[in-house]
């Protein structure tokens, strides 16, 4: 079993920058950032694979910057140049063993391990 605890998000002006923290109490094989905006599906946003693999949805590309402390199994979001767009509860998940960062963007709530939620909410 692995906890993950989400801090960091809040409030911004379009434009802005938050910083997202995922602490998880061990550590894991692939990591990522998943949102959930109010009536939509959730979608994967980035994923950080243990060999230090990246992928991104297109959406963030070029905004959003995810990055890993092995040493304190800590997982961070910087996101830059935000929009309206990006608001939602942001949510950060794990996997033990291999997946491919394709599948893990993919990532059924049923599986895998998840936070509890911490939301961004960018005004314009």
């Amino acid at each position: 079993q692995v906890e993950l605890a989400e801090s960091g998000g809040g409030s911004v002006q379009a434009g802005g920058s938050l910083r997202l923290s995922c602490q998880a109490s061990r550590n894991v094989h692939d990591m990522g950032w998943f949102r959930q905006a109010p009536g939509q599906e959730r979608e994967g946003v980035a994923v950080i694979g243990s060999s230090g693999s990246i992928r991104y949805a297109d959406s963030v590309k070029g905004r959003f910057t995810i990055s890993k402390d092995n040493a304190k199994n800590t997982l961070y979001l910087q996101m830059d140049s935000l929009k309206p767009d990006d608001t939602a509860m942001y949510y950060c998940a794990a996997v033990d063993g291999v997946m491919s960062s394709w599948a893990f963007l993919r990532l059924s709530p049923d599986r895998g391990y998840w936070g509890q939620g911490t939301q961004v909410t960018v005004s314009s």
